[in-house]
């Protein structure tokens, strides 16, 4: 998006490229309320849509399926999410995991490095040494997990499962034996068979459902065969309420807090400048020149936010008096779009009784218009 990465981390300039806007390190205040608006509402649809999550949306289960997938692709029996492959499809399987891995590992790393380099750099042998680090933990984690944990996490130690049960309550979507149909129950085992996790839907709610609805598929199925309906459904909440049960207070509160927290997000967004300029008084000491003016030494950090490559001068002025003099590589200097300058500079404040103590510093483009302005002390030693 606008000629950048659609989620990135730029380490070596510090910089968040988000949907073709770029954040300095300097404004990623900007992060908690994006952080606070996507908790509230990760909370939010749970309350309402219970372990969606874990059926549909989580990367333990994506990849588990996905290795299923394969491992039923190539013949292998599965049942209750346990593979039980002949000898000659084992390091099929193993050699389907360990590319998997790799895959998931490289895509990690693309949000820090660019993916369009990465092979090319990894072939050369010149991949940072963090980053196969980084390949190397993630990919055999990926690995250990395919190849010996796979659905175990979600029965005993996924920590979401735990979290879900303290939200749930009389609104939240449930899968479940409807109660009003357990009398037709033929007793199959369709729905235990099917069960990724192994668990029993008669048995009523468990830890280990995620609610990814093959006990319903495999119901309606068998039941089918009978001409009838099947008898394991979604439902919200066990009152029976429908989806009236979702008005409560804490499915309120939750979506009013989440729809504040994006507000403040845009509202931030909104103000910001497309030119930023923060001035920092330098540690070198001032010095008084031989025509009596003073010298104070500042560092300047300037971002381009456009798309647009800028040309800037620095300007520096006492507030409602006479310009200063700047001296330094300020003037008619390069701005790449989303790029960010660092300027070490002097300005040379006149002599005066006591001297001025406050200076404003503009960034003008090449047409003389500000594009941003900030305020510094003069005062010998003192920070801005």
């Amino acid at each position: 998006m606008s000629g950048e990465s659609l989620l990135r981390i730029d380490l070596e300039t510090r910089t968040l490229h988000a949907f073709g806007d770029a954040l300095r390190l300097d404004e990623l205040y900007l992060l908690l309320p994006l952080v606070l608006g996507l908790v509230m509402t990760f909370l939010l649809l749970t309350l309402v849509l219970g372990r969606v999550w874990c059926g549909w949306a989580c990367p333990q289960t994506a990849l588990v399926d996905l290795a299923e997938a394969f491992a039923r692709r190539i013949g292998v029996p599965t049942r209750s999410g346990s593979l039980s492959p002949r000898l000659w499809q084992v390091p099929v399987l193993h050699g389907f995991y360990l590319a998997l891995a790799f895959l998931v590992g490289s895509n990690l790393l693309w949000y820090f490095l660019s993916p369009y380099d990465f092979v090319s750099t990894l072939l050369a042998g010149a991949i940072p040494a963090p980053a196969a680090i980084a390949l190397s933990v993630v990919g055999a984690a990926v690995y250990l997990d395919l190849a010996f944990v796979r659905r175990s996490v979600c029965r005993t130690v996924c920590p979401y499962g735990r979290f879900q049960a303290a939200l749930t309550d009389s609104g939240t979507l449930a899968l479940r034996l409807l109660p009003t149909e357990s009398g037709r129950c033929i007793q199959c085992g369709a729905c235990e068979r099917a069960c990724p996790t192994g668990i029993d839907i008669r048995q009523g709610q468990q830890v280990g459902c995620i609610h990814c609805g093959r006990c319903l598929d495999a119901c309606s199925q068998a039941m089918a065969r009978k001409g009838q309906r099947g008898i394991v459904g979604y439902s919200f909440g066990t009152a029976g309420l429908g989806p009236r049960a979702l008005v409560n207070p804490r499915t309120v509160l939750l979506f009013a807090a989440a729809v504040g927290a994006f507000g403040a997000l845009g509202l931030a967004a909104a103000r910001q400048s497309p030119v930023t300029l923060v001035v920092r008084k330098s540690a070198s000491a001032d010095r008084v020149l031989p025509g009596g003016e003073t010298a104070f030494f500042f560092t300047a950090y300037a971002g381009n936010r456009t798309g647009e490559e800028l040309r800037v001068s620095l300007e520096a002025a006492i507030p409602g008096g006479p310009a200063l003099e700047v001296r330094g590589p300020s003037r008619e200097t390069p701005l790449g779009p989303n790029q960010r300058a660092e300027w070490n500079f002097a300005v040379v404040a006149p002599p005066r009784p006591g001297g001025p103590e406050r200076v404003v510093f503009r960034l003008v483009d090449s047409r003389g218009s500000a594009l941003a302005e900030t305020e510094g002390s003069l005062r010998p030693g003192a920070l801005p």
